[in-house]
């Protein structure tokens, strides 16, 4: 448990810049990769649903949801622009975009989060191991150091989990 009581001032930003995106009007996107797609999906339904108690919907879109944007997107213009696309018809200056990767590789994942820059979006990183690209793309980055992709994604998930908290406390 050490490792979580250290990230948790680092966690509490990722929930402020959140809590600071929504207070301000802006929306939230998601996106990730397989496994982090489901996390990136889960952390927008109960945004927009609810995770422990009643609150009014908060605004977000899971850039991974919807097949036939994806398959769209990948079969006019190529996989790596499945994100960034919907981040330039989607995102505006004010938003926030939270990628998703546990190998801070994914090209898809790059070329969002460098839309994101360009549109004046605030860029969140849940990610792997420090000092990938994502990470220098990120205006705040969660990044594990020396474990496997599944504990990384099970780090996002607790994540993910105690922002919800913070949402629920905040907007409830």
């Amino acid at each position: 448990m050490t490792g979580v009581r250290a990230a948790l001032p680092l966690i509490d930003r990722i929930a402020q810049a959140i809590e600071s995106t929504l207070r301000a009007g802006g929306k939230v996107l998601t996106c990730g990769n397989g496994g982090s797609a489901a996390e990136a999906l889960h952390f927008s339904e109960e945004m927009i649903g609810r995770f422990s108690k009643d609150r009014p919907p908060l605004a977000t879109v899971c850039l991974a949801s919807d097949s036939t944007v994806m398959t769209c997107i990948s079969n006019d213009f190529g996989f790596e622009q499945v994100f960034a696309r919907q981040v330039v018809g989607l995102g505006r200056k004010g938003d926030a975009l939270v990628a998703l990767t546990t190998s801070g590789k994914s090209k898809n994942v790059l070329l969002a989060l460098q839309e994101a820059k360009t549109a004046g979006l605030m860029t969140i990183g849940l990610l792997g191991p420090p000092g990938s690209q994502a990470e220098s793309l990120c205006d705040i980055a969660f990044t594990l150091s020396g474990v496997e992709s599944s504990h990384v994604q099970e780090a996002h998930l607790l994540v993910i989990h105690l922002v919800l908290e913070h949402l629920d406390h905040v907007f409830g």
